[in-house]
């Protein structure tokens, strides 16, 4: 759907005569993704792409290839932000073996004056994307596997990223964004993986139940948070 959309915002700026106003549109409000598009299949010729369809949130848009691979970049792109793709690289690799659920395996991808990170693709559906209906039929399921993992970071001790510990306070290890970043298998109907680690870091438990539901009047409605902490308090109790 983004691509789509994209491309017609793209063509529609050729109506736009002056060319300092037609290349400023397409840098600051399509974040000249046609050329970060073209940079990326440049840089992977072995590629051998028949699809693309693009992702957009937060800071990053990104390109799905071939319901694969996704590549992922800065809206608008510069330098200084590479630390920050590093780090998220970091968390990743220091939780692959910890939590119970899938997440991306990044790779880091230089090229053209860009960096894009890289990792391979988890079918699925948003969680928040379901219809409330939906979310109560499955919220047992997924709010117990949403405390199995919570309680997995938060109670790890991963080898050298202790110095990601300075970013904020707190009492463990959370993903920070669970809300918008949980992938359903739409024919298993349950969690196959949390994506998006960008805000990944320390903080406060308490937080991480908060951002279960944060963005989504539907999780709200359908109580999966009370249920998440009764999880959660089963497994602390289970491990005392």
């Amino acid at each position: 759907m983004w691509k789509t959309f994209f491309d017609f915002c793209y063509f529609w700026s050729y109506f736009i005569l002056n060319k300092k106003w037609r290349d400023n549109y397409r840098v600051n409000v399509l974040f000249d993704y046609r050329h970060k598009l073209k940079v990326l299949c440049e840089s992977c010729p072995d590629m051998k792409i028949k699809s693309v369809r693009m992702i957009k949130g937060g800071w990053n848009i990104g390109f799905i290839i071939n319901n694969k691979y996704v590549f992922k970049i800065r809206k608008k792109f510069d330098e200084t932000r590479v630390p920050k793709i590093i780090k998220e690289k970091r968390m990743t690799d220091a939780f692959q073996d910890i939590v119970p659920l899938s997440i991306p395996k990044i790779e880091i991808v230089k090229s053209g004056g860009y960096t894009f990170y890289r990792y391979n693709f988890i079918p699925g559906h948003n969680m928040n994307a379901f219809s409330l209906h939906t979310i109560m039929r499955h919220r047992d399921v997924w709010a117990k596997q949403l405390a199995e993992f919570i309680f997995a970071m938060h109670h790890s001790n991963p080898v050298g990223i202790d110095d990601l510990k300075t970013d904020r306070q707190g009492d463990g290890w959370h993903h920070n964004d669970i809300c918008n970043n949980t992938v359903v298998d739409t024919k298993t109907m349950k969690i196959s993986g949390i994506i998006d680690w960008e805000y990944s870091g320390w903080n406060f438990l308490e937080t991480e139940f908060m951002n279960c539901t944060l963005f989504s009047s539907k999780l709200r409605k359908s109580g999966i948070d009370q249920l998440i902490r009764a999880e959660y308090k089963k497994l602390e109790e289970a491990h005392k």
